[in-house]
């Protein structure tokens, strides 16, 4: 039942960070294996949000798994892409609104090069400190802040990009 209910909130939580369709799913169930065989280690307070947390400690698993993976390749561009079909994978988290907002966002994301993604995942989306990146990506904080600024600024001439082409269509 965890399976069912949190597997298109990990997928889209590993999808921005490999853009592989089969190596997704794959990370994607690594991560649920990982998530079950230490299933014992969660905690919570009575007072707490159980599925708040639950999909805290999923989410942070499922990046951690593609981090692995990132460090592994040596963050080589992954060649594929994400079937249109994936977006229809349920997320109880989340609006039409919000999903065709995420959508968008994320295929900007994806154009990014793989470092500057991951840092960017990771520091705006996920909210990890530079300190963290550093320790996960296994560099240096400055290049984790330089390489932030780097893809900002890549995520700012998309979006205006993306814009300039919106205004010319109309």
């Amino acid at each position: 039942m965890l399976y069912d209910q949190y597997r298109g909130y990990a997928l889209k939580v590993v999808f921005r960070y490999i853009y592989n369709y089969e190596e997704g799913l794959e990370v994607t169930n690594d991560g649920f294996v990982k998530f079950f065989l230490n299933i014992e280690k969660f905690r919570w307070d009575e007072d707490a949000d159980i599925e708040k947390l639950l999909g805290g400690w999923i989410k942070r698993i499922m990046i951690n798994t593609s981090i692995d993976l990132l460090r592994k390749k040596m963050y080589l561009p992954e060649i594929g892409g994400i079937p249109d079909h994936f977006w229809e994978i349920k997320d109880t988290g989340s609006s039409a609104d919000q999903a065709l907002i995420y959508k968008d966002l994320i295929s900007q994301v994806k154009r990014l090069p793989p470092s500057y993604r991951a840092i960017f995942n990771m520091h705006v989306i996920d909210g990890f400190s530079h300190i963290e990146i550093a320790e996960a990506l296994r560099i240096p904080v400055g290049t984790s802040k330089s390489n932030l600024q780097r893809a900002k600024q890549l995520m700012r001439n998309y979006l205006n990009q993306k814009e300039e082409l919106t205004e010319c269509s109309i």
